[in-house]
């Protein structure tokens, strides 16, 4: 693996279904050592028995910290000794969030500023902070936080000479955990209609797959204070039930149950205003932090009028995606495969 070989990765918030990713890409290469720092010891142990039954070879490779980002020494305790780290530690639910605004703040915004914090202090070579297309124009409460989150770490960065910091930024990653294909399975096996929300609605959509690779493509190609965005393609809510009730042959009448607390139409990845000074990087785009001290007096005798070409990318002027090719996303998760390989024998 290159730069991992021999070396420690700390992936703060590491049982979710993004460490769980990084596991499966990371365990049998050359890394030295992948650290899975989490407050849910549950889910802790589960992880332990999956990676000693599924990769007994390598499982030795894993440490588990309990903690809480919320908590600046117990996350300064999983940090000592850590080349890397990746910060997937989020509330993201976006109706909670709503509901309990100021538990959103204390681990999407403080949460992030203790992670960068103990990972300063304690000499981290390099962290990758995962991010939300809710960041941008937040509406929700679970977007304020992580845009507020996003500020923290080009902030960060201006002065943390030693770690270079980035951000990722990205939108639903299908069949993790908390969304909506999972929902629809379980409803598809009990005979209850599919809930979609509102059939126009346009979503983002990518694989975990895909979701690590933006944060490697962030920490091979980043530069400290960059915020890091893939160019995903979107599709309807309607399109996407339709897929997935194609793939699982149901054909019960989906029920329309309304936008939720905080929810937009649609979702953007990258703002007009980040378009003044972004960098079209191919099958990313590039926010290069803003290096502009506080003395802004000078910019009234010397400015720049130099913008740059591109417009907002959201999930209405991106790559629509078709039913079909929605399947085929669908069908390339080992998740679904498995999945539909249950379903069938239950035919």
């Amino acid at each position: 693996m290159g730069a991992f070989t021999g070396k420690t990765l700390l992936i703060v918030g590491g049982t979710g279904s993004f460490g769980n990713a990084v596991l499966n890409r990371f365990l049998s290469t050359d890394i030295g050592q992948i650290r899975i720092f989490s407050r849910d010891e549950k889910k802790q142990d589960d992880m332990r028995h999956e990676f000693q039954a599924k990769l007994p070879e390598v499982s030795d490779k894993i440490r588990f910290f309990i903690g809480d980002v919320r908590d600046l020494g117990s996350i300064k305790e999983a940090m000592h000794g850590v080349d890397y780290v990746f910060h997937a530690a989020a509330l993201k639910q976006v109706p909670s969030c709503e509901f309990f605004p100021l538990e959103a703040v204390k681990t999407n915004v403080i949460g992030t500023d203790n992670v960068l914090t103990a990972a300063i202090s304690c000499g981290v070579k390099s962290v990758i902070c995962l991010s939300t297309d809710k960041a941008a124009y937040p509406v929700n409460a679970m977007g304020t936080s992580k845009a507020m989150m996003e500020k923290v770490v080009v902030a960060k960065s201006r002065t943390a000479s030693g770690t270079k910091i980035c951000c990722t930024r990205y939108g639903n990653v299908l069949c993790s955990r908390g969304s909506v294909v999972p929902l629809w399975i379980e409803q598809i096996k009990e005979g209850k209609p599919l809930t979609i929300t509102e059939p126009k609605m346009t979503r983002f959509i990518m694989s975990l797959d895909e979701a690590v690779d933006l944060v490697l493509f962030a920490f091979e190609q980043g530069e400290s204070g960059d915020i890091l965005v893939q160019k995903a393609p979107a599709c309807t809510i309607d399109v996407l039930a339709k897929a997935v009730c194609q793939l699982f042959h149901y054909e019960k009448e989906p029920k329309v149950i309304g936008i939720r607390h905080g929810e937009k139409l649609y979702e953007t990845l990258l703002t007009n205003e980040e378009c003044a000074n972004a960098l079209d990087l191919g099958d990313f785009y590039r926010v290069p932090c803003d290096k502009r001290d506080l003395n802004y007096d000078k910019y009234y005798k010397v400015g720049d009028t130099q913008r740059s070409s591109l417009s907002e990318f959201d999930s209405n002027n991106t790559q629509l995606l078709t039913v079909e090719q929605v399947m085929e996303k669908l069908l390339s998760l080992e998740y679904i495969r498995s999945e539909l390989a249950a379903w069938e024998k239950r035919l």
